[in-house]
């Protein structure tokens, strides 16, 4: 028994380096409650009338059969669908139905709006979110159709589209089943152009009687009543079931569950970016991003919304479930697909609708097609997968070298340091503070010696009077006011600001220029990468803390129109310039406002959280939210923002912050100090040791990263992810996979023990005890202090890095270990990934090397899938092997030497046997070469 112990202590130290040593609230008065919001009053109440109304409601809605254009071998249907007013006239709407080549169904409806003249301003609705938000027009497939004088249906793969053409609704059946219904409610609104007379006229004919003409030209919201609304009401609306479903995910960011909550009287989720201080947690305020996307689960299969919107956007969900003990069982029987549905109401404040609806097979189907759409995210940088220690602020030039050189002493590994907006010369970007940044490419330099990184904070505004500002108004590359005769002038950090329009193309230039090679910023460092915060953008003064949204912004859009992909606009002018200044490198660029596709050049955070449990908590369910809609590249600050963690919450939050893609530490400028080593032991070797397992985890990590940028899997995936047939894990939100380790952080203080749900009847190892657990449902395993409940996934490979280093750019060409998890069968299997990490030549060169390993049949073996083992970086991985085998749940009785093929070469190596586990040591295998070892005794 105590040998037992012993070689399960050493298993453990080998993975954890587990070796024996001596708040606040939200200001909700700034922010506009759906109330307070005129677009989102109208159509809640417009849906209240519609609902008193009953099936008696008869749509305003129709398209004229005869006006269509079907165009079957484009995938492509055109038309006018037809609002009636009051007098029994129309206004026309032109609309397109395309089928896209994902087999997906898109609707566009836009108005052609006639009689409004202005200079300053477009007068077309904005219809440019999908530029933005796609990487490029998607291709659009053929579809056979059968035409009545009340209905179209396309048929397209095995999808059915039903268009009802009298009440303007579309029904979407996949295999044969109701899935998605549009305007299953008839709360298709599209407020047309009229002029303020027009609807204040007796008799007006615009004006149905289920509508209200509330806040229609005036905004009563105390911090808005400056808003011009020039157009009058323009918001579109329009409500979506999904049909034989009961949990619904994504449409971030909220400080929310995973799975959305109904919000029937209660508010609606609010899509509007906006700088949140001390946010709440169970809210649906909104918060610092947006991606219009939501995610249906079942066991049969899962749909998606997109909704392809940039403007400020609310959406109410209804839940239902009919009561199966009421029913008979034929009635069960004959609705069995829709014995639950969720409904969804979508509210945007202008702009026209797009939307596009998918239906697959399960969620991360679901998941990767939206994904084809906006872009996987990009394969980062090696580096900055690593520990990011960051705080506002790091005083001067010593206290960095200070701080780096202090994770050495301690031997805890980090990759970047961060600087926020204290270095800068009194807060205008593009400049240091000389006093204390004297030489800062000396200090990037030293940093670049053991590996490191340095972080700069630049935002969007830009104070006054100083040669940045001055240059964005001499170009006029400014947002600007809304008579659009000046730039904008508001207030942030600087004091009084303007605000780059990177809408603008002529914007980019004048951006790559602060940045480029030489500046006095950014100087030659390849080691310097960029933080865009505030980019909500964030405005002191301003309406809801942000820019008002008669703002006028490039092509005469107004604000209002494009405010949710703002944050989008900027950070990939930041990531343009950042690749015009070193072409070879991958720009790292985090965000911290964003929409969809902002994941195909940044990372994210979950802003200003606060250290208090209950943040580190609602971590897990924010970070899983984000991975499920496309954004794998998120994290939120360890420890939290505000306030000061007693020990063990900061040693808990690190111990939950190493499984999160994007990992970094950050304090507020009055919170106290708190890197690892100042809470003292033992919280210092519990943070170490979980701050070094990440590192040892660089490999999965990284594997995993490559697989989302080709299929947008999630980093952190949610249980439902793996095993979408068991519906008792849609809700679970408190754990989560990484990989094949199944991973519950302890997140209640005073907590020694977890209760953690297996979601399939595949054997598990506890990584702590090597403990076999198996059967589906809740177990419960120990948690002390410095244990993090972890298990593997029988049927795993896990390739890890087992030395410590400094940095993770000095582990490159360190040896590997594999975990080998052997399931029921006696078969494994697993992937690693290895490129140079930093460079693109991974995708210009095919310099990668792409590895599965597969246990079965009494052998391990390698193979190279993809990528060339002979280009510049990868020829270098001849000289790195795999240094250890450790193989859990293998053969009872492990043989004494194993038999190993490498190329034309054999060779035997030996077998270290212990009690649940044994180790093949030093089997000399080179990774980037097929190898085979036989297991045969």
């Amino acid at each position: 028994m105590l040998n037992r112990w012993c070689s399960i202590l050493v298993l453990v130290a080998l993975l954890f380096g587990l070796l024996p040593s001596p708040a606040g609230a939200v200001k909700s008065y700034l922010f506009k409650t759906c109330n307070d919001s005129g677009f989102c009053h109208r159509n809640r109440h417009f849906a209240s009338e519609v609902a008193k109304i009953g099936s008696d409601f008869e749509s305003r809605y129709s398209i004229n059969s005869q006006d269509l254009s079907i165009k079957k071998d484009k995938g492509l249907v055109e038309g006018s669908l037809l609002k009636r007013l009051n007098d029994g006239s129309h206004v026309s709407l032109p609309f397109q139905i395309s089928v896209l080549s994902d087999l997906n169904l898109r609707l566009k409806v836009n108005e052609e709006r006639t009689g409004f003249n202005s200079k300053a301003l477009n007068s077309k609705r904005y219809d440019e979110a999908s530029k933005w938000a796609f990487t490029q027009e998607p291709d659009l497939t053929t579809f056979d159709y059968s035409l009545s004088d009340d209905t179209l249906v396309l048929t397209y793969g095995e999808y059915q589209a039903i268009v009802n053409l009298t009440q303007f609704k579309i029904e979407i059946l996949y295999k044969g089943t109701l899935r998605i219904t549009m305007n299953d409610r008839n709360l298709l609104n599209m407020e047309h152009y009229r002029t303020k007379e027009q609807q204040e006229a007796e008799n007006s004919i615009h004006i149905a009687p289920e509508e209200s003409t509330y806040n229609a030209y005036s905004d009563s919201f105390k911090d808005s009543k400056k808003d011009k609304l020039p157009f009058g009401p323009e918001s579109v609306a329009l409500d979506f079931t999904f049909s034989g479903y009961k949990h619904v995910y994504g449409i971030p960011e909220h400080a929310d569950s995973l799975s959305l909550k109904d919000t029937t009287d209660s508010e609606p989720y609010r899509l509007f970016n906006v700088d949140i201080f001390e946010y709440e947690t169970q809210s649906k305020y909104p918060m610092y991003g947006s991606i219009p996307f939501m995610i249906a689960v079942s066991p049969e299969s899962s749909a998606g919304i997109f909704w392809i919107n940039s403007a400020d956007t609310y959406v109410d969900i209804r839940k239902e479930e009919s009561n199966i003990e009421e029913e008979t069982d034929q009635q069960v029987l004959s609705s069995k697909d829709n014995l639950e549905k969720v409904e969804t109401h979508w509210m945007s404040e202008n702009g026209i609708i797009d939307v596009v609806l998918i239906v697959k097979n399960n969620p991360q189907s679901v998941s990767q097609s939206y994904g084809k759409l906006t872009g996987f995210t990009t394969l980062p940088n090696m580096f900055s997968l690593g520990y990011h220690q960051c705080r506002w602020n790091y005083n001067d030039e010593l206290d960095v070298l200070d701080i780096s050189s202090k994770f050495d002493e301690h031997q805890i590994p980090y990759d970047t340091i961060w600087l926020d907006i204290e270095y800068t010369d009194e807060k205008k970007y593009f400049t240091w503070k000389k006093e204390l940044f004297p030489d800062h490419d000396r200090m990037l330099a030293k940093l670049d010696e053991t590996g490191r990184n340095l972080v700069a904070i630049i935002d969007p505004h830009l104070k006054t009077h100083y040669e940045v500002s001055e240059q964005v108004e001499k170009l006029d590359v400014g947002i600007k006011n809304h008579n659009a005769d000046e730039i904008y002038k508001g207030h942030c950090w600087p004091g009084e600001s303007v605000w780059i329009d990177t809408l603008n193309p002529e914007s980019q230039p004048f951006w790559n220029k602060q940045f480029e090679n030489g500046s006095e910023f950014a100087g030659y460092a390849r080691n310097l990468h960029i933080w865009n915060d505030m980019n909500e953008p964030s405005v002191f003064n301003g309406p809801e803390t942000t820019s008002p949204k008669d703002n006028i912004h490039y092509g005469n859009w107004e604000h209002r129109s494009v405010h949710n992909l703002y944050g989008l606009t900027y950070h990939e002018a930041t990531y343009e310039a950042m690749i015009q200044r070193n072409p070879d490198i991958r720009p790292f660029i985090l965000t911290r406002s964003f929409y969809s596709g902002s994941q195909r050049t940044s990372a994210m955070w979950t802003g200003d959280n606060m250290a208090k449990w209950e943040y580190l908590k609602e971590s897990i369910p924010q970070i899983l939210t984000m991975n499920v809609v496309g954004f794998q590249f998120a994290g939120a600050d360890v420890a939290g923002f505000f306030g000061n963690p007693d020990k063990e919450l900061l040693t808990r939050w690190y111990q939950a912050g190493i499984w999160y893609p994007f990992f970094r530490g950050h304090a507020h400028i009055d919170s106290r100090r708190r890197e690892p080593w100042i809470a003292g032991e033992p919280y210092t070797s519990i943070m170490r040791d979980a701050l070094r397992f990440r590192y040892k985890l660089l490999p999965v990590l990284y594997t995993q990263f490559y697989q989302s940028s080709l299929d947008g899997s999630p980093i952190m995936r949610p249980l439902s992810y793996e095993t979408p047939e068991n519906t008792k894990t849609y809700s679970i939100d408190d754990q989560f996979f990484f990989d094949q380790l199944l991973v519950k952080p302890v997140t209640s203080p005073g907590q020694d023990k977890v209760s953690i749900y297996i979601p399939d009847s595949k054997p598990y190892y506890n990584l702590n005890t090597l403990e076999k657990i198996v059967g589906e449902g809740y177990h419960e395993i120990e948690a002390p202090l410095e244990s993090i409940p972890i298990l593997i996934k029988s049927g795993s490979v896990i390739p890890i890095k087992a030395r410590y280093r400094r940095s993770s750019r000095l582990m490159t060409f360190d040896p590997y270990t594999l975990f080998v998890t052997m399931d029921d069968s006696a078969k494994a299997k697993g992937y690693l990934y290895i490129d140079d990490g930093e460079s693109f030549n991974h995708s210009l060169d095919q310099d990668f090397v792409y590895i599965e390993f597969e246990a079965g049949d009494n052998e391990i073996k390698s193979s190279i899938i993809d990528g060339d083992a002979t280009k510049t970086f990868t020829s270098k991985l001849a000289d790195v092997k795999v240094e250890r085998i450790v193989l859990i749940g293998g053969p009872i009785v492990p043989p004494k030497t194993v038999d190993v093929v490498q190329g034309d070469k054999n060779w035997t190596a030996e077998v270290l046997p212990a009690d649940g586990f044994w180790t093949i040591r030093n089997p000399g295998v080179i990774i980037n070469q097929d190898w085979k070892i036989s297991l045969a005794s």
